[in-house]
C-alpha cells in the first residue's frame, strides 16, 4: 500500500499551516523549511503554483498519492453538480476517512493501518481496504476481536468521536454509521477545491 511516510512537519510547513493536526513542532517553525528560514525573500508564486499547492495540500491532508486522486476527480467531474464539492465528498466517503472522523484513530494514518489490518467492518463484514467507499446508512464498526486493542481504546478515551453532523457514533457498542455525504460546509478541512477544479481543467 503506497504511502507518503517522510516528515510531516515539513510538509505541514510548506503550506503553512499544520494540516496533520496539532504539532509542537509547527508551532515552533511555522514558516516554509529552508537554509534561511523565515527571512528568506520569496517569489510571488504564480496562478499554476497555487493551483498546484491547493491539490497538494489536500494529498497530503487526506494522504491520497497522485493517480488516486486523479481517478477521484475524474469521478467527481462526471457527476451532475459543483466537481470541487463532490470531489472532496468522495474522500470524505473513504473508509479510512470515516474512521479517523469517527474518533477510532486519532489520525488518517492510523486510520488506514487499522482498515489494512482488518481491524475494521462495514455492515458486518471485515473490509481492508482504505480506499473503500462507504454509502449512506453503512454501518462502520471496531471487529469485536479488535476492540480492546490499545490504539483504538485511547483514541476513543480523547473524546474525538463523532462530533460531525452526517456521522452517527454507538460508544457502547464501538459502531458508526455514515448517515449521508456531507456537505461543503460542514467539512473543516481549508481546501479551495475550486483552484483544484481550475487545475485538472487546463
Amino acid at each position: 500500500m503506497a504511502r507518503y511516510i517522510g516528515p510531516k512537519t515539513k510538509i505541514a510547513r510548506k503550506f503553512k499551516e499544520p494540516i496533520y493536526g496539532p504539532d509542537k513542532y509547527y508551532e515552533k517553525k511555522g514558516y516554509p523549511p529552508g537554509q534561511h528560514g523565515s527571512s528568506k525573500r520569496r517569489k510571488k508564486t504564480s496562478e499554476y503554483g497555487t493551483q498546484l499547492m491547493e491539490k497538494q495540500k489536500a494529498k497530503y491532508t487526506y494522504g491520497i498519492l497522485e493517480r488516486q486522486f486523479k481517478k477521484t476527480f475524474e469521478r467527481a467531474a462526471r457527476k451532475s453538480g459543483v466537481t470541487g464539492t463532490i470531489l472532496l465528498q468522495f474522500i470524505e466517503a473513504r473508509l479510512d476517512n470515516v474512521v479517523y472522523r469517527l474518533g477510532i484513530s486519532p489520525s488518517r494514518a492510523g486510520a488506514r493501518q487499522l482498515v489494512s489490518h482488518c481491524h475494521i467492518t462495514v455492515n458486518g463484514k471485515v473490509v481492508n481496504v482504505p480506499s473503500f467507499e462507504c454509502k449512506a446508512g453503512d454501518v462502520v464498526a471496531v471487529r469485536e476481536k479488535s476492540k480492546s486493542l490499545e490504539s483504538i481504546t485511547d483514541s476513543l478515551l480523547s473524546g474525538r468521536s463523532a462530533k460531525y453532523p452526517w456521522l452517527e457514533w454507538d460508544q457502547a457498542t464501538l459502531k458508526g454509521v455514515f448517515t449521508k455525504f456531507p456537505e461543503r460546509d460542514e467539512i473543516p478541512e481549508n481546501i479551495k477545491e475550486q483552484l483544484i477544479v481550475e487545475l485538472y481543467s487546463k
